[in-house]
């Protein structure tokens, strides 16, 4: 038996779309990025980039449980003495939830060349609008 690799042309990347209304942030998170790095598919080559693109609707009506909403803390650091920024899920959820969803993602993917190229493939909305009509995306349920 042989051990078959992927190679960038042997495979076609679909589109699918999430509606991430009353869905938990995390357990979502992780289902992407299952899709994203296409651990769904069974050419999975984990050195190549074979997953999907995937769109993500509604999400200013994601949840969080417990008490995450008042005590996780995302952080962003200038670069300067004095630079670290601090903001709670509740306020990223109000101003940009687009970016709390991506955050979760994104750790979630290889630290490294291939996961920058991956999370690039993910298109994150805030309401039911996308403009990826186009592209035919399948809806997924997760």
């Amino acid at each position: 038996m042989k051990t078959v690799s992927a190679k960038s042309g042997d495979f076609k990347q679909d589109w699918f779309l999430v509606d991430a209304r009353e869905r938990i942030l995390g357990r979502l998170a992780s289902e992407v990025a299952s899709i994203l790095r296409g651990k769904n598919k069974p050419i999975f080559t984990p050195h190549v980039d074979t997953g999907d693109f995937v769109v993500i609707v509604n999400a200013e009506k994601i949840r969080l449980t417990g008490k995450k909403l008042k005590d996780k803390k995302y952080y962003s650091y200038t670069g300067y003495p004095g630079g670290i920024k601090e903001i709670t899920a509740e306020k990223l959820l109000e101003k940009k939830p687009e970016e709390l969803v991506i955050r979760a993602v994104r750790g979630m993917l290889p630290k490294n060349r291939l996961g920058r190229k991956m999370i690039k493939k993910l298109k994150v909305y805030t309401g039911p609008e996308h403009p990826h009509n186009a592209q035919n995306p399948k809806p997924l349920n997760l």
